[in-house]
Formats: structure tokens, sequence, C-alpha cells
């Protein structure tokens, strides 16, 4: 996932192969499809998404959490935003519950969140996207050590940019990159935002 996350996708999608010939659990193939999604192997995310939807069709956490968040992803590869939007909203009331890939593979607590996130940048809906962001930063306890307690400082910064309000946007990009200070540089999402973050200058 932290691969997938931050864009290194090659090695996302060796790590998610290898844990798939380990294991075929739920967790396992949520984590494994979000990967391969993130990365753009849409075909490979929609074979075990369809298969999460076969096995496991009335676990919570599939239904309200990892197909929602895993559809979404992959509705957002082909342009559609709006799609994505109204298919997390199934996800909306129990955005703030934990999954049990939050405690059995340390990750996934608030993607719904995220991804709707997401879904609003891509739609250009900046204020409504920074609300999502933000509802993550505010509950870092549920967010723990996952990727998105990070990126989403990066996701605020482009939701205030794209509303207008440089401002914010600075505000948010800096609290990104002072938490990376002392990160590999050659983080291709990191790379990126430190582009981004100059063009605000």
């Amino acid at each position: 996932m932290l691969e997938a996350f931050f864009a290194d996708s090659s090695s996302a999608r060796k790590k998610a192969e290898a844990a798939l010939e380990l294991s075929k659990d739920r967790v396992i193939e949520y984590g494994a499809a979000l990967a391969f999604a993130l990365t753009g192997d849409t075909a490979q995310a929609q074979t075990l998404a369809n298969d999460l939807q076969r096995r496991f069709a009335e676990d919570t956490s599939v239904k309200f959490s990892y197909l929602p968040t895993l559809r979404a992803v992959l509705a957002l590869h082909t342009g559609g935003s709006s799609r994505a939007i109204e298919l997390l909203q199934v996800a909306a009331p129990y955005d703030l519950g934990a999954p049990r890939s939050s405690y059995h593979g340390i990750f996934g607590p608030l993607y719904p969140v995220y991804f709707r996130g997401e879904a609003l940048l891509a739609a250009h809906q900046g204020p409504q996207a920074a609300a999502e962001f933000q509802k993550i930063l505010n509950h870092r306890g549920i967010v723990v050590s996952d990727p998105i307690g990070a990126l989403a400082r990066l996701q605020l910064g482009r939701a205030f940019a794209l509303s207008g309000d440089k401002t914010r946007a600075k505000s948010a990009y800096e609290d990104f990159l002072t938490l990376w200070k002392d990160a590999d540089p050659g983080i291709p999402i990191l790379q990126q935002a430190n582009r981004e973050y100059a063009r605000l200058q």
C-alpha cells in the first residue's frame, strides 16, 4: 500500500502479487486490489473486487468500505469523478468506523473519505474536497500510521489551491513537506509535491 500511495508502481505490484501468493483472505485481496487500482492495473483490481463481492458479499467491511472504495478508485481511472462520489455514498454512514483491514493489515481506515476527497478534487469541487481531507486530519487517532495521514496534508493543499486560497494552500503544502523533510528525495509523490509547491510561490 505504501508504494502504491507514494507512486512506486512497480514495487507495489510486485508486493501485491507476492501477498496474493500467500493468501486470498479478504484483507489481502482488498489491499492487493487497491494497490493494483492505484497503480493503473484496473483489470487485476476489478478481478479481485469481483472475487470479494462473490465470496464476502455480506461482510460489513467488504460491503461498506472495501468495495465502494475499490469501485470509486476504478471509476476515477476512467474520469468518472461523479460516479466515484456516488459509489462512496454507501460508505458515508461508516466513515469513522474501522474496517477489518485496519486491525489485521494496519491499513484502510477512512479510505472512503480519502477517495471521496480525491473524487471531489477531480470534479473541481475544491472546498468540498478540502472538507474531506480535513476530516482525516481531525481524526488522526483513527488513521494512526496509515499513509493517508500524511497524504491528506498534500491533498488539502491541492484542494485549497483549486479553490484559489493560495495562503492556505501554501500552509498545507508546507505541513506536508515539513513532515517529509527527512524522506527519500526520490519518492515520486514528494517530487510532485515540491513542484506543485514551487508553482505557488
